[in-house]
């Protein structure tokens, strides 16, 4: 099971290359754009991606709690939210790779950010949303591509599948 979630983790860091690199040809203005999408812009959407991720690993790893609105924008210029991108995605990896087997059938404890519910629940099925709902986010900032009148890239895993020889080698 863990080989799976370091393909899913390997997948992340190329989908979200794959779509930096379209959104880098995007200027301020339509970076921050309303296009009407669920987090506004493409710098919303791609701010609340990192937000997201950050949270989460925070929840997986047990470390301190963190504070904050998921629709905040701690880097609304395109440069630093990318190099914040880049070195999450590593974060992400890094952390996937250091798992265990067992460790994914364990337990994790949270507080959701809504309200002081406290969520416990097996590390796997919580990994497979964190990687899901980061698909879920970069399908927004695809549709948010063509709004802008850009063309949007392929980011389906089975595009990353392809890349990799072997079909799924890392």
């Amino acid at each position: 099971m863990k080989r799976h979630f370091e393909m899913l983790a390997h997948y992340n860091r190329w989908a979200n290359t794959v779509l930096y690199n379209a959104v880098e040809t995007l200027d301020q203005d339509e970076f921050s754009r309303n296009v009407g999408a669920f987090f506004k812009s493409m710098c919303g959407t791609l701010n609340h991606i990192l937000i997201a991720d950050r949270v989460w690993l925070v929840r997986f790893t047990g470390a301190q709690e963190t504070s904050g609105p998921l629709n905040a924008i701690p880097y609304p210029a395109f440069a630093d939210l990318h190099e914040a991108r880049e070195r999450e995605d590593a974060r992400i990896i890094r952390y996937v790779q250091g798992l265990e087997d067992a460790q994914l059938g364990q337990a994790i404890t949270y507080r959701t950010i809504s309200s002081p519910t406290q969520i416990t629940q097996p590390l796997a099925p919580a990994l497979t949303h964190f990687f899901n709902h980061q698909t879920h986010h970069r399908g927004q900032a695809h549709m948010i591509l063509s709004v802008l009148g850009k063309e949007p890239p392929p980011m389906d895993l089975i595009f990353y599948l392809r890349t990799q020889e072997g079909m799924g080698k890392q």
